[in-house]
């Protein structure tokens, strides 16, 4: 618990005065703890991995390291009481069409998509396509959509620095390995060199601009995650929406609303 803990604070660049004073505690208690002389009760371990914003994976390890059970389940999507959860994601993708949105979990596996997504997919690799699909691989793969986004090397970057703010912020052996999947995939040899700031008029925020069906469609991506997770599953969710930037691409899609 002590050598997690220290860990942790450590991560957040919190010393150990001041998540004492956060935890209503003493630095001498938080010192005990982290070298073994103190064990904390289940309630301490709970405060301080609030306070250091542990994900809820790890407030589980913590509470294990400490000697306690861990008190978030982790439960698959298609487990029956995740039912509700699967049936409110299914309405929210469905009304969201005509424009994409998915649900993808803490490495990215894709674990539901609407038709709009599909769309987009048209000329990806086969092998990319088998299950489990995975959203950074369709994304930044050379046989995926790469080569027709038409901004790659700055959507590429956006993504790659999102994912190694997640890296400073939990740990993942399987999202590292990902990481350097994907950061290790050749930038296609011509395209994807447009940037997405030429013009008179900039963007409020860095789009997707992708080929498709003759047209060049632009995208703002928006991501939601669940407030106070109970569950381990549904804390690492993420429900990730693509705006229209643009009223030529809303209008392509379909979605173009009157002003």
């Amino acid at each position: 618990m002590g050598t997690l803990l220290r860990e942790w604070r450590d991560r957040r660049r919190i010393s150990q005065l001041e998540l004492a004073l956060r935890a209503d505690s003493s630095a001498r208690h938080i010192s005990f703890i982290e070298t073994g002389r103190s064990r904390p009760s289940q309630e301490m371990v709970l405060r301080l991995a609030d306070h250091l914003d542990v994900p809820v994976r790890e407030r589980n390890a913590l509470l294990i390291a400490a000697g306690y059970a861990p008190l978030y389940p982790e439960r698959s999507v298609d487990d029956p009481s995740m039912s509700a959860l699967r049936e409110s994601l299914e309405r929210l993708l469905t009304g969201y069409e005509p424009f994409p949105a998915l649900v993808v979990d803490g490495t990215y596996e894709v674990l539901a998509a609407n038709r709009g997504i599909a769309a987009l997919l048209e000329g990806v690799a086969e092998h990319l396509l088998e299950p489990p699909l995975n959203a950074m691989r369709l994304t930044l793969h050379p046989e995926g959509l790469a080569p027709r986004i038409r901004n790659l090397r700055e959507w590429r970057g956006h993504l790659l620095d999102q994912m190694d703010r997640q890296l400073a912020l939990m740990r993942s052996s399987p999202l590292r390995a990902l990481y350097d999947e994907v950061a290790a995939y050749p930038l296609p040899a011509t395209g994807g060199r447009e940037t997405a700031v030429a013009g008179d008029t900039p963007p409020f925020a860095l789009p997707m601009m992708i080929e498709h069906g003759g047209r060049t469609l632009s995208f703002i991506s928006t991501i939601a995650t669940f407030n106070t997770p109970m569950d381990v599953t549904v804390s690492e969710l993420a429900i990730e929406t693509f705006l229209p930037a643009d009223p030529e691409t809303a209008a392509a899609l379909g979605g173009f609303s009157r002003s």
